[in-house]
């Protein structure tokens, strides 16, 4: 599990049994209470997330409530978190009265933000581009800000090439780069299959390009088409 989604879930749980407790139900008369309230919630659940969290800066920044919205007063507002949101980016807090003449349910807009080191590009990049020393530079970013998560090592992105245009000022996120194609569609290579007991060495011709340690599919010299594995030194490992 990436640091990322690990630190989405552990968000998820602080807060789940943070509001698991019914301590946490509490009274609201206005929307500003509302307000106040998820901003304490959201603060005590991720100050209880463990060591894992402590390379990131979390700050969240709660929003408002509609200014049309007229909540009858609750003597119980419980906030819980809906299904599929996760304490990361832009999200939402479900609150819901459970002690009052009418019940009703709101969602409160959230932006978590996660500030930590990441590499950041120092220019445009056109695709295809094998990136170097020169093409980032690390600075502190929101982790957040983007689903996709941080390339945080400089062996992640090193000699990886862009995989679409990149524009200056970017953070490097994995869906930005790749591993450079060892060998182009309709390019000959070498396929070592492998069977029971058996190895055999032989040529085919790739359907696609193919980088290392991606599933190609191969035209052997018979017709037949099989899948393999890409080695560093651009061969394919099949299994029969």
């Amino acid at each position: 599990m990436s640091l990322i989604r690990l630190l989405q879930a552990l968000a998820a749980a602080a807060l789940v049994a943070l509001l698991g407790n019914p301590a946490q139900a509490q009274q609201a008369s206005s929307a500003q209470d509302l307000v106040a309230l998820t901003q304490q919630w959201v603060d005590q659940a991720l100050a209880q997330l463990p060591a894992e969290s402590s390379a990131l800066r979390m700050q969240v920044t709660v929003g408002q409530l509609d200014a049309r919205l007229r909540l009858a007063p609750c003597a119980r507002v419980e906030p819980y978190l809906p299904p599929g949101a996760r304490l990361w980016g832009r999200t939402r807090l479900g609150l819901r009265c459970l002690g009052g003449e009418t019940r009703w349910n709101v969602f409160v807009p959230l932006t978590v933000q996660a500030f930590g080191p990441a590499w950041v590009l120092t220019g445009n990049i056109a695709t295809g581009h094998a990136l170097s020393e020169a093409d980032a530079v690390q600075a502190e970013v929101d982790w957040a800000a983007e689903p996709a998560a941080v390339v945080t090592s400089r062996e992640a992105w090193l000699g990886q090439v862009a995989a679409r245009q990149l524009v200056a000022g970017q953070t490097l996120r994995q869906h930005m780069v790749r591993a450079p194609h060892l060998f182009k569609a309709g390019s000959p290579v070498q396929v070592r299959v492998q069977g029971p007991g058996y190895a055999v060495t032989s040529s085919g011709q790739a359907m696609s390009a193919g980088a290392a340690g991606q599933n190609v599919r191969i035209r052997m010299a018979n017709g037949k088409i099989i899948a393999g594995i890409v080695n560093d030194d651009g061969t394919v490992e099949a299994n029969l």
